[in-house]
């Protein structure tokens, strides 16, 4: 078939408008599930402190005679544990016609790249509370020339982490790293025993965090409690686990995107907190030129209560 002579096309036209969907399509990543879980709290220094302590084991001899005159002992001091406050910061510039134009998908530009800032420094938060790097992320005072930076979960935790050959763990003052250990596969056993630490420690954990590759090799342990059927409706296999149960715990097992894959860890989120010296706000700095700028700061730090509520499974290799 050939077109009739003198027929306009839109191939012979100039002025038709751009066909531009008003949608802006954006797949990343937001969630931060851990720092979305623990406790908020308020810092009043740079340098976050709390104390923590725990009580003389438990004796089957506690036994006095009649009479017996009262005896002391020195009560063991508590111990005190700090963090340091980290200073996170987004920034966005946009020129002031950008901001005049008419736009697709957003009627302010610079409110479009906030609130894609705001979601940015979210993350961070989790990545350097949570996942920073395998080994932990320790403080760092800082200066005027250094920045402050908060030591990350695995800094503080001694009581009960599992490692591969080699690893052990950091000091607990959240001042040095962990020693990582030789890579194995992450098993219901190594979960089994540390939750069965938790649990003679006095943790209670209720969160199973895990990288997406373990979160599949969670699905596959038995003590889940779940059975694997197949719906018969629409002819779906379930096997996925969100909820796993075992002799000492009930855990919500979560995907975190922001943690590092070798790690896996039970939660207990009453004894964390992000201690918040300046909650997150947005401040106009001065113009300098045809351009609007907006910087986003937050200081905050990470409060790990009590280390024994908590554990850890490090090198996975998940």
């Amino acid at each position: 078939m050939a077109q009739v002579a003198g027929t306009q096309s839109s191939y012979d036209v100039a002025g038709n408008r751009e066909d531009l969907s008003d949608i802006i399509f954006d797949v990343s990543p937001t969630e931060t599930p851990l720092l979305s879980a623990i406790k908020k709290v308020k810092a009043k220094g740079t340098y976050h402190e709390w104390q923590t302590d725990s009580l003389t084991a438990a004796s089957a001899t506690n036994a006095a005679i009649e009479g017996d005159e009262a005896s002391f002992s020195t009560p063991t001091a508590t111990t005190r544990l700090g963090n340091y406050t980290q200073i996170l910061t987004k920034n966005a510039i946009v020129t002031g016609t950008q901001e005049s134009v008419d736009k697709a998908g957003r009627s302010s530009e610079m409110a479009y790249q906030i609130e894609r800032r705001m979601k940015e420094i979210k993350r961070d938060a989790e990545a350097s509370m949570f996942g920073a790097a395998v080994i932990g992320n320790p403080k760092v005072a800082g200066n005027d020339t250094t920045a402050r930076e908060m030591g990350s979960i695995e800094t503080y935790m001694t009581s009960n982490v599992s490692f591969g050959t080699g690893g052990a763990v950091a000091t607990g003052d959240g001042s040095d790293a962990m020693t990582a250990g030789s890579d194995r596969a992450f098993s219901e056993a190594l979960l089994t025993t540390v939750l069965e630490s938790c649990f003679n420690n006095g943790g209670n954990p209720s969160i199973l965090a895990v990288s997406a590759t373990n979160k599949g090799v969670v699905s596959g342990f038995a003590g889940s409690g779940q059975t694997r059927y197949v719906n018969s409706d629409d002819k779906t296999l379930r096997t996925a686990i969100d909820v796993y149960e075992g002799d000492f715990h009930k855990l919500k097992v979560v995907a975190c995107r922001q943690l590092v894959g070798d790690n896996v860890f039970c939660i207990d989120p009453e004894y964390l907190a992000c201690a918040d010296l300046r909650p997150a706000f947005t401040e106009d700095l001065a113009k300098t030129g045809d351009a609007w700028k907006k910087q986003i700061i937050w200081e905050t730090t990470l409060e790990v209560c009590n280390e024994a509520a908590h554990g850890l499974i490090a090198d996975t290799n998940g």
